[in-house]
């Protein structure tokens, strides 16, 4: 089994984000593993979104609220894991959890995130999206001279969501890659 933790914006999403994760999402059903399992940290802006459509693609979905967050309503399909952390505490979580990470773009948070994966050894897949973490691309290919991950940007969700898979597939045995799409 892969995860995909996914960054993502806290703040309502506007009707572009909200389309491009749908995209993403879309892709990452038609071309990824099988086995994949989608990781956020929350149930609430464009993370929302992104919940909602892994579920509706058959994704597993876990979801790592932080403190304060942990009694919303959550889907009873996605595996609710309860931090009791902050916000920055909890990011580890989610980054740890991942094999990779996207990041769909957003404040402060996605830039931890983004710099957690990088610190961890795993590899970024930045998405520029016009919000403060499209800041981080002065750092591509990598964020320094150690050069423990690749950290890519994108400006097509697809191609970001196709290059993800291939890294994923790379990982994996041939027998697990999905044979339709």
């Amino acid at each position: 089994m892969k995860t995909i933790a996914i960054a993502a914006y806290s703040g309502p999403p506007s009707e572009q984000h909200a389309s491009t994760a749908r995209i993403i999402i879309g892709e990452l059903s038609r071309c990824c593993l099988d086995d994949v399992v989608i990781a956020v940290g929350g149930y609430w802006g464009l993370m929302k979104t992104i919940v909602d459509e892994a579920l509706s693609h058959g994704f597993r979905v876990v979801i790592y609220p932080y403190a304060g967050r942990e009694d919303l309503d959550y889907p009873g399909e996605a595996i609710v894991v309860k931090t009791g952390l902050t916000p920055e505490a909890r990011s580890i979580l989610l980054v740890r959890s991942g094999d990779i990470l996207i990041a769909l773009g957003g404040g402060v948070g996605t830039m931890i995130e983004v710099l957690l994966a990088y610190s961890m050894g795993k590899p970024v897949y930045l998405l520029k999206s016009k919000l403060p973490s499209d800041k981080l691309e002065v750092f591509a290919p990598y964020i320094d001279e150690r050069k423990l991950a690749e950290l890519k940007v994108y400006g097509d969700p697809i191609e970001l969501a196709r290059d993800a898979c291939l890294f994923l597939i790379s990982q994996r045995t041939p027998s697990l890659k999905r044979t339709h799409g």
